[in-house]
């Protein structure tokens, strides 16, 4: 792997910065099985959401599952 400062003039302190973190995301990459997901992100997981309250019944009851407020 080749790095090339194309702009700037980082100090050695800035340039090892810069390195460690794009060896550690690399070593973390190389870590993980190809075609495996990563970690879900919290917001994006619905249980959030309908975990929180229970709809009550009556119409539209299915659109308040998922919608806050």
């Amino acid at each position: 792997m080749t790095i090339k400062v194309v702009r700037g003039n980082p100090t050695p302190e800035e340039l090892a910065a810069a390195l460690a973190v794009v060896r550690a995301r690399a070593a973390a990459a190389a870590a993980t099985p190809s075609g495996a997901q990563g970690p879900r992100d919290a917001w994006s997981d619905p249980a959030r959401i309908a975990s929180a309250r229970m709809p009550s019944p009556g119409q539209a009851s299915w659109s308040r599952t998922y919608w806050p407020g």
